[in-house]
């Protein structure tokens, strides 16, 4: 579970935060929604760890910055994050050291290039694969760890159809194994037929929040009533 309570992140006299409350629940697929410039960014990096906030964020109950929680933590950040003197498989191995995983890693690894189709570039150099590489191998380095909360903003961003269709699965697999997923994006269309709960942003607020499994609900309708004013 990821839980916010009260978060509010302030650059100078601009509030990119606003008393933000939100919880991605186990077992679900959670959307954060938003127009450039809503805070979706802000947000997620301060979930993740990365900004100093006020409020509270909590990972499975354990409080966001603790090692406890980073353990079960995975994230995809929106530009890759990858290390340009190391091999594709590199990345992999240098992952499961960190985070001391068992021995079964490496069967772990050997799926997960295979599913984003980056086998044959195991022994290439991260500076030498395009950025769509680059955020296929930033993804399965987040996923290795078999995390428990997974954090991915916007994800599909540059990635080619197979590897969005694997991804769309592997999200829906990781929920349906207990963990909780956040997606954050602007692309309304790219996660539509894949989520459980969604909240839309506005201004560095929360404006809205629905459930899928509620009638009435149309997800674009409503980001656009909310988004472009036609909605209080």
């Amino acid at each position: 579970m990821i839980e916010a309570a009260g978060v509010t992140k302030k650059y100078g006299k601009l509030t990119a935060n606003d008393n933000i409350s939100m919880t991605a629940h186990p077992g679900r697929i959670t959307v954060l929604l938003g127009p450039n410039g809503a805070g979706k960014s802000t947000l997620i990096k301060s979930i993740v760890g990365l900004l100093r906030f006020e409020g509270k964020i909590l990972i499975n109950g354990v409080e966001n910055k603790s090692i406890e929680a980073k353990k079960q933590l995975g994230y995809v950040p929106e530009m890759p994050a990858v290390y340009d003197l190391l091999t594709v498989y590199e990345h992999l191995e240098f992952i499961a050291r960190a985070y001391e995983l068992d021995g079964s890693w490496k069967e772990d690894a050997q799926t997960l290039l295979e599913r984003f189709e980056l086998s044959d570039k195991r022994d290439k150099l991260a500076k030498e694969l395009s950025k769509g590489m680059q955020q296929k191998l930033s993804i399965a380095c987040a996923l290795i760890i078999k995390p428990k909360a997974v954090v991915l903003d916007e994800p599909l961003v540059g990635l080619d159809p197979h590897a969005i269709k694997e991804l769309k699965l592997m999200m829906k697999e990781l929920a349906d194994s207990g963990a909780a997923v956040l997606v954050s994006t602007h692309m309304i269309d790219s996660m539509e037929d894949n989520w459980d709960s969604a909240y839309i942003m506005v201004k560095g607020k929360i404006a809205a929040s629905v459930e899928r499994e509620d009638d009435g609900h149309d997800l674009e309708k409503l980001f656009f009533d909310i988004t472009e004013g036609a909605v209080g």
